[in-house]
């Protein structure tokens, strides 16, 4: 199990919708998603500044989430990001086209197992 540090490594919009689906349990600063993400998938999702915050920007301007600055837990400013309506239908959207591909995936590799061997 990898380090994940792109979307080059996962299903394009993947990203999108973890940060989305991360927002549906509060209101969160960019380093508390991050953390999230890595705990909920036991630490083989580790999502690097340098993909995260681009993608908070994306997500922001895309109307699916608002940011407004506040005081983190250690007393430093930082944006904190909460879902928007906009943001709660393209989740349910990308949830279900995620459920269709790793469904259309595991056929593939079902059969690839049981007629090759593999």
């Amino acid at each position: 199990m990898g380090k994940w540090e792109g979307k080059s490594d996962l299903l394009p919009g993947t990203l999108d919708m973890l940060v989305l689906k991360t927002l549906t349990h509060g209101y969160l600063h960019g380093y508390a998603i991050a953390q999230l993400i890595q705990q909920l998938s036991e630490d083989v999702l580790q999502v690097e500044e340098g993909s995260l915050y681009p993608a908070l920007q994306r997500l922001e301007l895309n109307g699916l989430i608002e940011g407004e600055w506040g005081t983190s837990a250690n007393n430093r400013r930082a944006r904190f990001y909460k879902l928007t309506p906009d943001g709660r239908k393209q989740l349910n959207a990308e949830k279900e086209r995620y459920r269709q591909l790793t469904g259309a995936i595991a056929r593939v590799m079902g059969t690839a197992l049981k007629e090759y061997k593999v």
